[in-house]
């Protein structure tokens, strides 16, 4: 499934609302393979948030001073959860190995 399979998450009625973070999101989009992403800014620990996660399975969070590394980050993390989200479902039976190791190599890349 390609990069531009994500879509608006809960038909877009997230944004402008306090997200996980307790900023207000401004990005927040799904995967139809189990993930999603959400970009927010003025937080409680940083002015910018992102929250990604693959549902069963990782929840991850990194904090940003400035807009626009954060969304230069959202978007480059967005197409490494695409990537990792086709390799798995492309793997069978090996799809769990793949994402435990998947989510390992994306947490190191993006800390």
């Amino acid at each position: 499934m390609a990069e531009n399979s994500w879509h608006a998450f809960d038909d877009g009625t997230t944004l402008g609302q306090k997200g996980s973070e307790n900023g207000v999101t401004m990005r927040d989009e799904e995967h139809p393979l189990g993930a999603r992403i959400t970009l927010e800014r003025g937080c409680h620990a940083a002015p910018f948030a992102i929250t990604c996660g693959i549902y069963g399975c990782m929840l991850h969070t990194r904090f940003f001073s400035g807009e626009s590394e954060a969304c230069s980050e959202y978007d480059l993390m967005r197409s490494a959860l695409s990537s990792l989200l086709a390799k798995a479902s492309e793997s069978g039976e090996e799809s769990g190995k793949v994402i435990i190791e998947g989510v390992s190599a994306f947490v190191e890349a993006y800390p």
